[in-house]
């Protein structure tokens, strides 16, 4: 089911779904949950997940400077350090906003 309404709040976004029902996730947790290969690893031909070597994230890795739907499916955020790769689903911002409670 899409959201609504996607806004940031202070150091939140606020997620409102069709349901009627409301979750706020902090962006330094929706930073660090992002689900782009150079994030969170990718996986090779025979299904073994490679992660990237950790990077440190500075002040400007959870500021939220922009985002865009993408098709029906999810949301895609640019961060002031210049990533913009990941894009989650509402399924994936549904479970992030569930695992903070």
């Amino acid at each position: 089911m899409a959201p609504v309404l996607l806004t940031p709040i202070g150091t939140e976004l606020a997620i409102k779904w069709a349901d009627g029902t409301e979750d706020f996730i902090p962006l330094e947790t929706l930073r660090r949950a992002c689900p782009c290969a150079s994030c969170a690893g990718e996986k090779d031909a025979l299904g073994q997940v490679h992660k990237p070597t950790p990077r440190p994230y500075g002040p400007a890795a959870f500021s939220l400077v922009s985002s865009a739907l993408v098709g029906g499916y999810g949301f895609q955020p640019r961060w002031g350090d210049g990533h913009g790769t990941g894009i989650f689903s509402w399924d994936y911002l549904r479970h992030l906003a569930a695992r903070g409670q």
